[in-house]
């Protein structure tokens, strides 16, 4: 509940920014905010939403996974104790939901991506199911929905990590330090402090921009490998190493390797500050504290 929430919510950025990472000629000369104008007026309000019914279908395990595999590998990492703090716990055990949850769902990641990427007119997948055969004929099988993984788990590790260990570490700060200013009791355990819900936004808010930040670059690389077949350049975006450096001797660092950054500080932000709030609501409301 808390990613499909999350991901509704951002879902007309997220597709602005799958199409200025990976080009489209029809908006490659735009920025970010001429983009969102210019969606609307080319494919209508709903063009913003394109890819987000296999969003919500791949968000629904994935958001479930994740949440539910940072809560188990916690419990795991803090039993073996591997003489750390807890701090590094929360940054493993952040890593490992991540990548847990990515590899799960990945197909339905690079469904996404494909409809997403098309524009009215020049529609090459006519709905989720035709993308999956199409994809699985024309690309090798199952291994063609698993084209861009390798950047996807490098760089979902520093990315879930530092997401959940920004976000926990503010929450047990904020909780020690200033118990009454930023907390209060939780609504189905009274024993159990959590955070205000506009403290909990803002410390959602800010792991989401320190873990973008981090692993932008591989986000990139991960959308060029994703649509393949789509793009003209796809013979050179064919590895990780390959599409990292085809991206940057063509585009640089800030129009290739960081294209659409600030789109993302906009878009993971509230999607962060949404996820982590409707969790911990959701984990109130059915009596999990």
């Amino acid at each position: 509940v808390a990613g499909c929430c999350a991901k509704t919510t951002t879902a007309p950025l997220d597709r602005v920014k799958i199409l200025l990472q990976a080009h489209n000629h029809h908006y490659k000369h735009l920025g970010v905010f001429s983009t969102l104008c210019a969606v609307p007026k080319k494919e209508g309000y709903l063009g913003l939403y394109k890819g987000n019914g296999a969003m919500m279908i791949r968000i629904f395990p994935y958001g479930a996974i994740q949440f539910m595999a940072f809560d188990q590998y916690k419990k795991v990492v803090i039993k073996k104790q591997f003489g750390i703090s807890g701090h590094v716990h929360r940054l493993m055990a952040g890593s490992m939901a991540g990548i847990t949850a990515v590899i799960c769902t990945y197909p339905l990641d690079m469904v996404r991506v494909r409809l997403a990427f098309q524009v009215k007119g020049e529609h090459k997948y006519m709905g989720i199911i035709h993308a999956f055969k199409m994809i699985y004929t024309k690309e090798g099988g199952f291994s063609g929905f698993y084209r861009g993984l390798m950047p996807t788990v490098v760089g979902m590790a520093p990315y879930a990590g530092f997401s959940f260990f920004t976000f926990g570490t503010l929450k047990s700060i904020g909780l020690a330090q200033a118990p009454n200013l930023l907390g209060r009791p939780s609504l189905d355990n009274p024993d159990v402090l959590v955070l205000k819900t506009h403290v909990n936004l803002l410390c959602g808010g800010i792991a989401g921009a320190i873990a973008q930040t981090i692993s932008y670059p591989l986000d990139v690389t991960r959308r060029r490998m994703q649509l393949g077949a789509v793009l003209p350049d796809s013979e050179k975006c064919l590895t990780m190493v390959q599409t990292l450096k085809y991206v940057y001797q063509k585009h640089g660092i800030r129009r290739g390797l960081y294209r659409g950054l600030s789109l993302n500080y906009i878009r993971c932000i509230p999607s962060q500050a949404v996820a982590f709030t409707t969790y911990e609501l959701m984990k109130q409301f059915l009596h999990l504290n």
